[in-house]
């Protein structure tokens, strides 16, 4: 399914204007004008990253995914009414939850991260079946969200196969 464009190109400004839409655009980072979603991953990297690094718990973590999902598929909501389009490429709040449960859910470290990071951009971009059956069919802040979460198994799922295959 292609990505339809609004009739009128989101500006710092414009978001500046709209908390929820600036949440939406991933702080900013779904302005991107090359890989948006790509770069709207990255606030997960810090925020997982931070949390972690205080003491916050992998399965803390992971349960504070929960609730920014629900809380998501009201920002994505809100923010594909503002821009008249569904699941605009510049909405990256679901990059951003989905990561987070990801660094929530494999090992620690820069090397189990970045192949983390590329393993769920892969998925997310291709969206192999189921992801794309779902992304086609499902609408609104829920569809927006529910794509990424599965491609977030997917990734974990990946993730742990190669640590299975490293520990052999």
């Amino acid at each position: 399914m292609a990505k339809q464009k609004p009739i009128f190109q989101p500006t710092w400004l414009w978001l500046i204007k709209r908390p929820v839409c600036f949440l939406g655009f991933g702080f900013g980072t779904g302005l991107a004008p090359k890989a948006p979603g790509t770069f709207g991953t990255l606030p997960a990297v810090l925020i997982a990253g931070l949390l972690l690094g205080c003491g916050v718990s992998k399965l803390s973590l992971a349960l504070l995914c929960i609730p920014l999902f629900f809380i998501g598929i009201w920002i994505c909501n809100e923010t594909e009414y503002a821009l008249g389009v569904h699941d605009y490429g510049g909405i990256v709040w679901d990059e951003i939850v989905a990561m987070m449960l990801v660094y929530a859910c494999v090992p620690q470290g820069l090397g189990w991260w970045t192949i983390a990071f590329v393993a769920f951009r892969f998925f997310d971009a291709v969206k192999p079946p189921p992801i794309k059956w779902f992304d086609q069919r499902m609408s609104g802040g829920f569809g927006v969200m529910l794509d990424d979460v599965i491609a977030a198994f997917f990734a974990i799922a990946v993730v742990w196969v190669l640590v299975g295959l490293n520990a052999a």
